[in-house]
């Protein structure tokens, strides 16, 4: 689990920015709910490997609680709380906070954000554009193209019919996704030793791996028109079929998505898809939804490798310091002006020479900066000097 020092934080500003002013500008309202969950909750709507990571425990009036894992059980919840009061289709999204105790590896940690975008009881595939476009935007806004990233997409009802039209029953599905999402992180002969142990017979074994090798999508309405949205919406340049993409939750039922750098470098930048059950599994009214999680890992060490170290951090505000204590009062008179004319200032708290003053503004990212000497208070001008570019101009104190 991660401290989050200010340099830092620069990072993790940029990369919430940018899901608050993609998730506004598409029409998704905030919202946002405790960190501790009901364990019942979260294990049953949790997937295999998902259900062996919670945090839980028993509270002080023997509750069984947990810490969420994932957000869309939660949102599930909440909405089920109020289906009779709220107004469909619903447009929701949050950065949530979420836990996992699982081995720690690259772009993986056992605490992280989400940022999650949900519509709720819209049968459209539109929903699924707006999601993906929502998330595309994103990652836009904090200066990747889809040279950097591609959205790998496919349908399980697709999978499905493609399984069933080989032979292989509808009720040995649920473990055939379960097994070939993991392919890629074990070797096939397991995949198919897992198969095997599903009830698949070795001729579905191989037709499994098979259809696996599909690279066609037009036989499936859905994907066909999730493309043409995407074409319209301008991000179809973002987007690629992908049959082997399944998601390990058991609630997802139609398209499913994960986005992937180009390079191959890293584990999934966000996933999700259409999950048509999971209000009525918790005793809410049925209602279609589409969502994502995308978490916050993955995309800072893919800024870093993209951009840079220190892209980020953004020269701006304005450092205010001054020679002697008998300035100071120039100072603080200074930057409150300067604040109330909604510039952001960073004053010095002591009186300092004047190159650690400005070497510690530099340090501090600030654009510009005003150092106040004897001579200043007394001919009542200092000087504004641009960090980047040199350039003094006067401002007068008054």
């Amino acid at each position: 689990m991660r401290d989050f020092y200010p340099e830092d934080m620069v990072w993790r500003n940029r990369v919430f920015d940018a899901f608050r002013a993609a998730g506004a500008a598409a029409g998704f309202e905030p919202y946002d709910a405790c960190v501790v969950e009901s364990y019942e909750l979260l294990a049953r709507k949790a997937g295999e490997e998902v259900g062996e990571q919670i945090y839980h425990f028993l509270d002080k009036s023997d509750r069984h609680l947990a810490l969420r894992a994932e957000m869309t059980p939660t949102l599930a919840r909440m909405v089920a709380q109020r289906q009779k009061e709220l107004s469909f289709p619903l447009k929701w999204t949050t950065i949530a906070q979420c836990f996992r105790y699982e081995r720690m590896t690259k772009g993986r940690k056992r605490e992280h954000y989400q940022w999650n975008v949900d519509i709720i009881g819209e049968e459209s595939i539109l929903a699924e554009a707006e999601v993906i476009g929502a998330a595309v935007d994103a990652l836009r806004r904090m200066g990747l193209s889809t040279c950097d990233f591609k959205v790998h997409v496919s349908s399980r009802r697709f999978l499905g019919e493609l399984l069933a039209s080989s032979g292989i029953p509808a009720d040995r599905h649920a473990q055939v996704f379960l097994a070939l999402d993991k392919r890629g992180k074990m070797p096939d002969a397991e995949i198919a030793a897992m198969l095997k142990d599903g009830g698949l017979s070795d001729g579905e074994v191989e037709a499994t791996f098979r259809i696996m090798e599909t690279k066609d999508f037009a036989g499936c309405a859905e994907l066909v028109e999730l493309f043409s949205l995407a074409e319209l919406a301008g991000f179809a340049d973002a987007l690629q079929f992908d049959i082997s993409v399944i998601r390990g939750l058991s609630y997802y039922t139609g398209i499913v998505f994960e986005c992937f750098d180009t390079a191959g470098e890293f584990r999934a930048i966000f996933g999700g898809g259409r999950y048509d059950n999971l209000l009525t599994t918790i005793g809410g009214e049925p209602a279609t939804a589409v969502g994502l999680g995308f978490g916050d890992v993955v995309v800072t060490e893919l800024l870093k490798t993209r951009l840079g170290e220190d892209a980020a951090r953004v020269k701006k505000g304005i450092a205010v310091g001054f020679m002697f204590p008998e300035q100071r009062d120039a100072a603080v008179k200074l930057a409150a002006q300067l604040r109330a004319a909604g510039e952001c200032v960073n004053l010095s708290l002591r009186a300092q020479k004047p190159k650690k003053f400005f070497s510690h503004a530099d340090q501090g990212g600030a654009a510009k900066a005003v150092f106040i000497g004897p001579d200043d208070v007394e001919k009542g001008v200092a000087r504004m000097k641009n960090l980047e570019t040199r350039i003094e101009d006067e401002l007068c104190l008054s």
